[in-house]
């Protein structure tokens, strides 16, 4: 699907679809709700971040050893691993399986991280048939669209838009109705699950101790995609092993509580290798796909390296004010929202150097993480790279920050004296209250002042404030103050 380039005029076209603003308004109270009630109820809550925060932490601390033993366990069970430097080499050594198992069809559970290495035209374009089977994804693929968010990739779709669609696409009679609906999906996947000779998804994480690696979904569907096809291809990031079984518990202890608010997703699957000698159901062969494609960059800084904890629970973004205007389509890659802000820029081969110019700031991601990433500060830590590199991340996307150089020195220097900012304050108060003739003459605030109404200077901030604060607080019943 053609989309306009830059963040800031896809998320303009964003703003102005008043469908799907409320979409995206109704589900990030769904997810805010749920999160809330998940952990209210889970008396240890806030010591399992600190644990996974901590198991994360020492896993990356370990990684090239936790990789090379989990090499060892997978392939002691029959399994084979792949390496893939970057997509590229991932999306050969997948279609390269395909062949080799003279492959027509394939299944694929969710899977962000083949969003990331764009692997279903990969596949298409080696003559195989491509399915996807989480419901969500496999409506965005009838759409011809890309996810727009990490776990509930529909999103902005509702059911009436759902309902039209397969009316489309699928010469379904039109409904509403949700159960409907799944029932029209599930009867189209069921038929491709049995002729499908390969089953592709990712891996939520991956025991390096015993070569198991662990799947979470809601629908099944993965499961049918790692059993019914005669061979299953997993495609994980290499950050994401651990050690053990006790390190994956303490993850699966938020996972679930952070993205839907389940204690506990519908199916949390453990698989190690291949089928056995007198097992019934499973694949007969597996392979395991370990993708750098900017990680170890990533590892390498010590500024950057916590992102690489992310469970990819989607909870940054479901109290992000601007994923909620904006949308996931906006950010222009598969990770959007605050995490899509910190990995879009750093992996493959870098793009997406504005995002980090959107964020407010606010710090609510940081409040809902899971693994204690401090979301806020490597986003700033990457617009200071971007300020200081116009060529970072990639020196083919090159950019300048928002003020040049001379401006932020500037502005850092009345800033930075509260004699000069209160006399600055002061001036622009007698000559440009509106702000309007600092609109037109600074590029960066005549920017901002496009979708914003700036504020009329007439009185300082101090003075404003205690009326300002008399109108925060709470109310009862009947307007008398608690």
């Amino acid at each position: 699907m053609s989309r306009p380039a830059t963040f800031a005029s896809r998320s303009a076209t964003a703003c102005a679809d008043a469908q799907l603003q409320a979409n995206l308004r109704a589900a990030a109270l769904h997810f805010q709700g749920n999160r809330k009630k998940a952990f209210a109820a889970f008396a240890g809550g806030e010591a399992a971040r600190d644990l996974v925060r901590d198991v994360k932490d020492a896993a990356l601390a370990r990684l090239p050893e936790l990789l090379r033993k989990l090499e060892s366990s997978v392939t002691a069970l029959g399994g084979t691993v792949h390496w893939a430097a970057d997509a590229a080499e991932a999306c050969a050594i997948l279609v390269d399986i395909a062949q080799e198992a003279e492959a027509t069809t394939a299944v694929k559970g969710k899977s962000m991280v083949t969003e990331e290495i764009q692997l279903n035209p990969a596949l298409e374009a080696a003559g195989l048939e491509v399915y996807e089977t989480d419901l969500a994804e496999y409506i965005i693929q009838l759409a011809g669209e890309p996810p727009s968010h990490i776990i509930a990739p529909a999103i902005h779709k509702n059911r009436r838009q759902v309902g039209e669609l397969f009316a489309k696409k699928l010469g379904a009679d039109y409904t509403e109705e949700p159960e409907e609906l799944t029932r029209i999906a599930r009867d189209t996947l069921r038929r491709r699950f049995l002729r499908a000779d390969l089953g592709v998804t990712g891996a939520n994480l991956a025991l390096a101790q015993s070569g198991t690696i662990v799947l979470v979904e809601n629908e099944g569907n993965i499961r049918m995609s790692t059993t019914a096809p005669r061979v299953h291809a997993a495609v994980m990031g290499i950050e994401k092993v651990v050690p053990d079984a006790a390190s994956a518990a303490a993850v699966l202890a938020v996972l679930a509580r952070s993205a839907t608010g389940q204690k506990m997703s519908t199916y949390t699957s453990f698989l190690a290798g291949p089928r056995r000698d007198g097992e019934r159901d499973g694949a007969r062969s597996f392979h395991l796909v370990l993708l750098d494609n900017g990680r170890s960059r990533i590892l390498a800084d010590p500024e950057l390296r916590q992102t690489l904890r992310c469970l990819r629970c989607g909870s940054c973004l479901n109290v992000c004010p601007v994923y909620e205007k904006a949308g996931g389509h906006a950010w222009g890659s598969p990770y959007c929202g605050p995490i899509g802000t910190c990995v879009t820029p750093l992996l493959g081969k870098g793009s997406g150097r504005d995002l980090a110019f959107a964020c407010t700031g606010c710090g609510a991601c940081a409040e809902v993480c899971p693994a204690r990433i401090d979301l806020p500060g490597v986003i700033m830590a990457l617009r200071r790279k971007a300020a200081e590199d116009p060529g970072f991340p990639n020196p083919a996307e090159r950019g300048g920050p928002p003020l040049s150089p001379g401006a932020a020195k500037l502005f850092v220097k009345v800033a930075g004296s509260p004699g000069l900012f209160r006399a600055a304050a002061a001036l622009a108060r007698v000559l440009d209250p509106s702000l309007a003739l600092a609109s037109r003459l600074a590029p960066g605030l005549r920017a901002w002042t496009r979708t914003r109404k700036p504020p009329r200077l007439k009185t300082p901030f101090s003075k404003a404030w205690p009326a300002l604060a008399g109108q925060l607080k709470p109310q009862k019943p009947g307007g008398e103050q608690p």
